[in-house]
């Protein structure tokens, strides 16, 4: 019998699904894994963390919470610093660094190991 998985992918709702990708793509280094023909939905990976963007007109924003390896913050941190990427940093459960896209939508990237 196979084993039951769960593949999940939060959807963050954007006013403009290019500047949205271009926020991912070039300043958090994500690649687009698909987009609808229409271009207004598309699908942006990075090592296995893949968020859907959404063109749509509603109020909603959506909140990631990533847990990467020591590795993973310092190079993300290298990144976003050369990149010119406004961050802050704050508590949520844990210490946090808060990344909002052009849209209002939260990464926190976990700060403790």
């Amino acid at each position: 019998m196979e084993e039951s998985m769960w593949y999940m992918r939060p959807v963050f709702f954007v006013t403009d699904v290019k500047r949205a990708h271009d926020f991912y793509a070039n300043k958090l280094g994500f690649k687009m894994k698909w987009q609808s023909p229409e271009g207004k939905v598309c699908q942006v990976d990075r090592e296995g963390c893949e968020i859907i963007l959404e063109e749509n007109q509603r109020n909603d924003r959506g909140r990631l919470f990533l847990s990467l390896s020591r590795e993973g913050v310092n190079e993300l941190l290298q990144e976003i610093a050369e990149r010119s990427v406004k961050t802050d940093k704050t508590w949520w459960g844990y210490d946090v660094l808060q990344i909002k896209d052009p849209d209002g939508n939260e990464l926190l990237v976990c700060l403790e190991w």
